[in-house]
């Protein structure tokens, strides 16, 4: 059984962890405050800007753009997130697991040197090198300071070699941000623009039209039809049937498909920002948790032993004052 001078001593080590963990857990409920003002900013712009975009693409037949063509893949460019620090639970751990496993998946189909790397983060760019990866830049100031223009040159860089035909695919591998305490692990292909699961994700955002979907709008466009019957049996007039665009449709997806691809890179960046602070938060809340319930167990400890230390002494006591 250790001394009371032990206990003592780690009691007091305790209590100094315990005011680290919860000093943390303060800073990143504030961080997180900060993160979900960013993103509650930026909501507006981005629905409104996907609402357009997207209908638009489904409603043209003829809107075929080089940013939405699938082609053969032969070479890969992944974007991950990750934090810069550590202390925030398994947030960079299921990061990394997910970057290896699709780098992996990609080299046994497609070969060596076929996925590069795109690390926003200290902890999986030191971990894609450490691997051997294809890693390209450093971005890790991005999570500390995210800022729209750096996210522009980045998707400017790829779109580039997209277009070029240097990448085929590009994906993002980040944290979806849904609360404080749910952080939803995404794997979304961001080039070329997956038009039919980008549809769905509209309509999970309560785009309720039942027609936003490319073959439906092509099938109206056939056949001319001006009313269509929904799932309740009511005639509605299909959404966006006919659009005017002025002054072309290049000149219009020419400025419209560069502010979606850097919008939904920022977003990503945004959402992984807040999901770290959430994941360090609840890290820390535990780990205070956990620090409480051991400074309990060692005070019942330390009383149990003092008191057995005066137990001990009075005995001595009375059993000398016997013997005399």
């Amino acid at each position: 059984m250790p001394s009371l001078k032990e206990i003592k001593g780690r009691i007091a080590s305790v209590n100094s962890t315990r005011k680290i963990t919860s000093a943390m857990k303060m800073v990143a409920s504030s961080k997180l405050h900060h993160a979900q003002v960013a993103i509650q900013n930026m909501l507006p712009y981005e629905s409104l800007l996907e609402h357009i975009l997207k209908s638009f693409l489904a409603a043209e037949a003829e809107s075929q753009t080089i940013y939405d063509q699938e082609r053969p893949v032969k070479r890969v460019a992944l974007v991950v997130f990750s934090s810069n620090s550590s202390l925030c639970g398994g947030f960079n751990a299921n990061i990394i697991k997910t970057m290896t496993r699709i780098h992996d998946a990609y080299t046994e189909k497609l070969g060596d040197n076929s996925v590069e790397i795109y690390p926003i983060g200290r902890k999986v760019a030191e971990k894609a090198r450490k691997l051997g990866y294809d890693v390209k830049g450093d971005f890790a100031s991005l999570v500390d300071h995210p800022n729209v223009r750096e996210c522009i040159d980045i998707v400017m860089e790829l779109g580039s070699k997209f277009e070029e035909g240097e990448i085929d695919r590009v994906e993002l591998i980040y944290h979806h941000f849904k609360s404080a305490g749910s952080q939803v692990l995404t794997n979304k292909q961001f080039l070329p623009i997956d038009l039919e699961s980008e549809l769905e994700r509209d309509h999970e955002r309560d785009l309720t039209s039942i027609l936003a979907t490319k073959e439906s709008q092509e099938y109206l466009k056939r056949h001319r039809k001006k009313k269509v019957v929904n799932a309740a049996g009511e005639e509605v007039e299909p959404l966006n049937d006919n659009f005017i665009v002025e002054p072309d449709m290049n000149t219009v997806l020419s400025q419209l498909m560069p502010k979606m691809a850097h919008l939904m890179l920022y977003t990503a960046l945004l959402d992984s920002v807040a999901s770290e602070h959430a994941a360090r938060m609840v890290a820390m809340q535990t780990a205070t948790d956990n620090a409480d319930e051991l400074l309990r167990q060692l005070n019942l400890q330390y009383n149990k032993g003092r008191q057995q230390a005066i137990t001990s002494e009075l005995l001595d006591i009375v059993g000398g004052s016997v013997n005399n």
